[in-house]
């Protein structure tokens, strides 16, 4: 989505742009406030400089003042995926996580693939409990980061967390086809067996009847193929034990 007229900063100003947001991320703030008015002196309409020098009075306890220039931001710029992030900051910064929420949709609306907003969205999105959006956002961010295994957790997460515990068995075994086979023992793996048996035995819970003594003996199958690469032995003996109650 391009920049409406006079939102394009040239070269130098633009390379200033880039010192506000490294010194906002290292707290230097006056040093963030003192570069942001550089670029305001020459392009005093400029959106997203207006928006970042209000996030940085922001962390300087001049609320008032950090809402009226990212408001004054937004005004200038409405197609700016900065400003809209920002103002979402400025909320969840006053733990206002629903409006920041409209926010973040709105910047991804001008950026759908912006890593940053995604996260931060997703965030707020299981602190307020949305379990389907927050799934429907670690999704999108998992096809933008494929090969990364953070992120291939994080959806199984959150698709558990939204009680789609089938599915969240799919997504985890789809994960684990991407893996090189395990020889030995490693702690994270192991963690990952163990949380896949948790969401066996879950599954296992809400069958019908009939159906839960041969998803209960799956489960038990897993723990017992999976032992040797367990590290947590404990945890794995409590759960097998649990489960060997549960089938007499």
């Amino acid at each position: 989505m391009s920049a409406p007229p006079g939102q394009t900063l040239p070269a130098k100003e633009s390379a200033i742009f880039k010192t506000i947001v490294k010194f906002y991320e290292s707290k230097q703030y006056k040093k963030g406030i003192k570069a942001a008015e550089t670029i305001l002196k020459k392009f005093p309409d400029h959106g997203e400089t207006l928006a970042m020098k209000g996030l940085t009075l922001n962390c300087m306890d001049r609320k008032q003042e950090a809402y009226e220039h990212v408001r004054m931001g937004l005004k200038k710029n409405m197609l700016s995926h900065v400003c809209w992030h920002v103002y979402g900051l400025l909320y969840r910064s006053d733990r206002d996580y629903k409006e920041a929420i409209k926010c973040y949709k709105q910047a991804l609306k001008r950026d759908k693939d912006n890593n940053q907003i995604l996260r931060d969205l997703s965030l707020l999105q299981i602190q307020m409990r949305e379990n389907a959006g927050f799934a429907e956002t670690r999704r999108q961010l998992l096809t933008l980061n494929a090969k990364n295994r953070n992120y291939w957790i994080g959806f199984v997460v959150a698709t558990h967390y939204a009680g789609d515990l089938p599915k969240a068995l799919l997504i985890l075994e789809s994960y684990e086809s991407t893996l090189e086979k395990v020889e030995a023992p490693e702690y994270e793996h192991g963690e990952l067996l163990l949380y896949k048996a948790q969401i066996l035995e879950e599954i296992a819970a809400k069958a019908e009847e009939a159906e839960r003594a041969p998803l209960l003996q799956r489960c038990l199958t897993h723990l017992e193929t999976s032992e040797r690469l367990v590290m947590d032995k404990v945890s794995l003996r409590e759960r097998r034990g649990g489960l060997l109650l549960r089938l007499g």
